[in-house]
């Protein structure tokens, strides 16, 4: 009996020994994990705990806005909210989505997928309506977040669309000036945390990480919005006059190479962009080469008056309106005999002017091609310029001299021929476009100032008076008599060109451009205008449908810059703008 209750006590000291062990082994591993955890592992552990309280969220800098030359707005931002999901925090997908998808047009199978993805942070709608974000608010959905967003607001609309282009959902310029000057305006990011509750819920955000947004940079155009205005309200008239498939109309201000401008029709709404094929923000001023036609004269013009093969008062035989060259015969509208060289621009002769260029040769009209900047880029700050086609004359056919003298078997851009009969106004001085005058900082600091530079020079002071002379005839007596502004000397050149028929090989009697480019006050320039009307279902003539607007437009303009005729506008010298260490300044 003693010996069962020896043994019994004997048994109970051993368990209570293992249990002891068990328990100093039990508090000596918890010891040690703890060590491992606070002091081992502390940087670890605490990252993780923040990882699990703070969620970290790209901040979107603020993208520049953009100005005309007075300083209204033609793009900004908006802040909007935009909804995204935390999928792991989501404890009834299906029944979540039946919530959110009439709110965010979004089917219910399709969002319920999104809400089960194995992701710690999806987008749902990036850029709601607020009335919609109010709702989802209100829901109090778990996993479910709204968060402030910047969209880009073109507040004019159509308003010079083709030029300003459009920034991304992402806030990257994806067409025109907003992508041509991107770096400049899109500025840099930042991190924003995201704070949660005992529950796991974001809160709402508590602050910025250790780098602030860098915002963007603000543009100054050249464009005068109220111009602008006044070019998109006449084109669209003479769209609906001349049932013409697309028209253009560019101004540029001469003396400096500033376009005030820039309208082209079919347009678009940089605001609403879903379901627009790229065909419609195509900007055809600078991308797309053409026939001239007959405003191609004026190179001609402009390089026998040059090299004094001609004066306005030499005498051409016009062959009764006829002439055979090269196996085929050219025409003229109307029959003439022997006309001077300045009724030959006046009217327009094809004859009087092929006759000028085989005297110039095609060399020399090759060379004053290239001087006035055709073949070439203008180098205008868009994206997308197409240099046009001018084929250098070891590879021209027997009747390439012929044709290019009168705008044939050559293709130039809009902003190409604008800025050569601007070097006419000017005295002769090939600028450069330009469409941004200025660039500023966040903070007003003035960033970069550009004004004019000079190219090359094409003719003389002299040559430029003389030709301005005979382009005022054209618009006095000639093809350009509609150009004509009340009270002001207007100098130009109507141009008609066939299209060519890829299908049958041959210029089309019916696809016609009908234009008119020039420039007022002749004396004293202020405006050059270039007028194109593609394929009009009307008579054709760039006198008849593109002079008028020209006039339209010249006398609205005129009358808002107070350029009265008794008062004109003074020239302004063109001149380079250099650096102090003598290099030209330019926007990467």
């Amino acid at each position: 009996m003693r010996k069962q209750s020896d043994s019994l006590q004997l048994s109970c000291r051993f368990r209570s020994s293992f249990l002891c062990l068990a328990i100093m082994v039990g508090f000596a591993m918890i010891g040690g994990r703890l060590f491992f955890l606070q002091v081992l592992n502390a940087d670890q552990g605490a990252d993780q705990v923040k990882r699990q309280q703070e969620r970290s969220m790209t901040v979107k800098a603020d993208r520049g806005r953009i100005t005309d030359r007075h300083g209204k707005s033609l793009a900004l931002n908006i802040e909007v909210p935009s909804l995204f999901a935390e999928p792991g925090s989501i404890p009834h997908p299906v029944q979540t989505a039946k919530k959110l998808a009439p709110l965010v047009n979004i089917s219910v199978s399709r969002l319920a997928k999104i809400l089960q993805k194995k992701h710690s942070f999806v987008w749902i709608k990036r850029q709601l309506d607020h009335a919609s974000a109010q709702s989802i608010e209100g829901f109090s959905l778990p996993g479910i977040h709204t968060i402030q967003e910047t969209r880009r607001l073109y507040p004019k609309g159509l308003l010079l669309a083709h030029a300003l282009g459009f920034a991304g959902i992402d806030n990257q310029g994806l067409e025109g000036i907003e992508r041509r000057y991107d770096p400049y305006l899109k500025g840099e990011n930042s991190l924003r945390n995201l704070q949660r509750d005992a529950l796991g819920r974001l809160l709402v955000p508590v602050g910025l990480g250790n780098q602030r947004p860098s915002h963007g940079h603000h543009l100054r155009l050249t464009i005068d919005e109220v111009i602008q205005y006044i070019a998109e309200q006449e084109l669209d008239k003479a769209l609906d006059r001349t049932g013409a498939k697309r028209g253009m109309i560019l101004i540029m201000e001469p003396g400096t190479g500033a376009m005030l401008a820039w309208a082209l029709r079919p347009s678009f709404n940089p605001n609403h962009l879903l379901r627009l094929s790229p065909n419609r923000w195509r900007n055809r001023a600078i991308t797309d080469p053409y026939e001239p036609g007959s405003t191609l004269k004026i190179v001609t013009a402009a390089a026998a008056l040059e090299k004094g093969i001609v004066n306005p008062g030499t005498l051409i035989y016009g062959g009764e309106g006829s002439m055979k060259f090269a196996g085929t015969v050219v025409h003229d509208p109307a029959k003439s005999g022997w006309m001077t060289f300045s009724e030959a621009i006046t009217h327009s002769s094809n004859v009087g002017i092929i006759k000028t260029a085989l005297s110039l040769g095609k060399e020399s009209l090759y060379e004053y091609l290239h001087a006035f900047g055709f073949g070439e880029k203008t180098h205008i700050d868009l994206p997308g310029e197409s240099g046009g086609i001018l084929k250098s004359p070891e590879h021209w056919g027997n009747r390439t001299l012929a044709s290019i003298a009168i705008g044939q078997e050559i293709a130039v851009t809009p902003i190409q021929l604008i800025a050569a009969m601007s070097s006419i106004a000017n005295g002769g001085w090939l600028l450069q476009p330009y469409l941004v005058s200025e660039i500023r900082d966040s903070s007003d600091t003035l960033i970069f100032q550009r004004t004019s530079e000079v190219k090359r020079r094409p003719i003389s002071h002299k040559t430029a008076k003389t030709l301005t002379g005979l382009l005022e005839n054209v618009v006095r007596n000639g093809t350009g008599k509609r150009a004509q502004v009340s009270g002001y000397r207007v100098a130009g050149k109507t141009g008609t060109a066939q299209k060519f028929d890829t299908k049958t090989g041959k210029y089309s009697s019916s696809k016609l451009i009908g234009s008119f480019v020039g420039f007022v006050p002749s004396e004293n320039p202020a405006l050059t205008i270039l007028v194109i009307l593609d394929e009009p279902k009307t008579k054709a003539w760039g006198g008849v449908i593109a002079a008028p607007v020209f006039s339209r437009v010249a006398e609205r303009v005129l009358q808002y810059m107070g350029v009265t005729p008794s008062a004109p506008r003074a020239i302004k010298t063109a001149f380079v703008v250099r650096n102090r260490n003598g290099t030209v300044p330019r926007i990467p």
